[in-house]
């Protein structure tokens, strides 16, 4: 199956939460029927992209990352490559590479999407993206990537300014998938 599959897949398959999450679900769909390259950053307008809300390993703090392009607090994410199989493991990789944290365990998801205006293709170019999240193992330690200004554990009730509200909702939904998941 292809990376571009897999989303499709992925996509249909998703009960999304809230209804303005159906309608950006929907509108995902139609950009992935729409183009072949949808699953690549040289697509523009836009292009699906995965996101990763690192938790501890039990659901109290979340990892974010200073982003230098949005001087933001945000989870670790990114583009897709062509050597990804599916939007999980975009999801995994961007986790990783970002945080520097290995044995990341990612939860069932997406969890949410989200639509936003990025800095791709000037002037404007939307990152269409599926969020996840992974738990950390305990007393893992983050390293700063080159793709960061700062990487830190917030509480996930205490996510700092300048961040956004879709960071706090995947913050929020991953703790409670933490805490939703059989014992083992």
């Amino acid at each position: 199956m292809s990376l571009h599959d897999d989303a499709v897949a992925v996509l249909s398959a998703w009960a999304a939460p809230t209804p303005e999450e159906e309608a950006l679900r929907a509108e995902f769909l139609e950009h992935l029927r729409a183009h072949d390259d949808a699953m690549l950053r040289e697509c523009v307008p836009g292009h699906l992209t995965a996101t990763t809300a690192v938790l501890s390993h039990d659901g109290a703090q979340v990892l974010l990352t200073l982003h230098p392009k949005a001087m933001r607090w945000l989870p670790m994410g990114g583009h897709c490559e062509v050597s990804d199989a599916s939007l999980a493991a975009v999801a995994l990789r961007e986790a990783w590479e970002e945080s520097g944290i290995s044995g990341l365990e990612l939860l069932p998801g997406p969890l949410a999407v989200d639509k936003h205006s990025v800095w791709c293709h000037p002037p404007q170019c939307w990152h269409l993206d599926v969020e996840y999240a992974a738990v950390a193992p305990p007393g893992a330690t983050a390293v700063i990537s080159d793709e960061s200004l700062d990487l830190r554990w917030f509480p996930v009730d205490e996510i700092p300014e300048p961040s956004d509200e879709a960071t706090r909702r995947l913050a929020k939904r991953g703790q409670a998938a933490i805490g939703s998941r059989p014992l083992g």
